[in-house]
């Protein structure tokens, strides 16, 4: 499960793009996304999100933003936050140390233990959805590939 802070740009994203390159190689994961905050609770994705995903042969529209519960850390294996803050709010939710063993961060899947943030798209231009499109892009072909190895 990806999570950013409201679920319309990065985790959208990266759910949609994990959602794709599973697909093409059969592997059945349960893939979702959840924002730490209900800001836009029911909401489709960002409109930029929904364009750059398009872009790249992905839709993205049918998803509908919603908040992390904690029952989520007992339907995923792995969560991944977008950033640091992320990281920190999600820890509201967590239960127990098992909870927490869950969390992560997106970018570790490219670049393990350097806590790399994905900057949030939503406050500027075009190009920011897809310089976070190309980040989330890498992240998912790691977890792919180390998703064959189990």
């Amino acid at each position: 499960m990806f999570v950013c802070l409201g679920n319309i740009c990065r985790s959208p994203l990266a759910e949609g793009i994990l959602r794709h390159k599973a697909g093409k190689q059969g592997i059945d994961m349960k893939i979702d996304s959840a924002g730490t905050e209900s800001l836009h609770v029911g909401e489709r994705p960002d409109r930029r999100a929904m364009q750059t995903a398009k872009e790249h042969g992905i839709d993205i529209s049918t998803l509908v933003a919603r908040q992390v519960k904690p029952g989520d850390f007992d339907t995923f294996d792995r969560i991944l936050v977008a950033n640091e803050a992320v990281y920190n709010e999600l820890m509201h939710f967590t239960r127990n140390e098992s909870d927490k063993k869950k969390v992560d961060f997106i970018m570790n899947a490219v670049h393990p233990g350097s806590n790399t943030g994905v900057p949030d798209p939503y406050y500027g231009g075009q190009e920011g959805f897809e310089r976070v499109y190309q980040m989330l892009d890498k992240a998912c072909d790691s977890i792919i590939a180390t998703s064959h190895k189990k």
